[in-house]
């Protein structure tokens, strides 16, 4: 492993998130990453729950009729190739 360093936290939550990543079968480095990770995802949700809630209805009626055709012609495939 390279790039260490060391984060100052309280010993108590030290103690909590040592403990949380033992449950996990976990190091703490790797937990703290999980969590890491864990955190970028939620963003990019958070993100996308945004920008679809900013999407026009014209928008979203398109995307509607677009996406269920692909759906139909799929399920025809599937049925097809059976």
């Amino acid at each position: 492993m390279t790039g260490l360093t060391t984060i100052k936290v309280a010993s108590a939550t030290r103690d909590q998130l040592k403990a949380q990543a033992s449950r996990a079968d976990l190091t703490l480095g790797q937990y703290l990453d999980a969590l890491a990770r864990r955190g970028e995802r939620e963003g990019r949700f958070a993100r996308l729950k945004a920008q679809i809630a900013a999407t026009s209805a014209a928008d979203r009626d398109s995307w509607s009729r677009e996406t269920s055709g692909w759906e139909r012609a799929e399920l025809a495939d599937s049925v097809t190739d059976g």
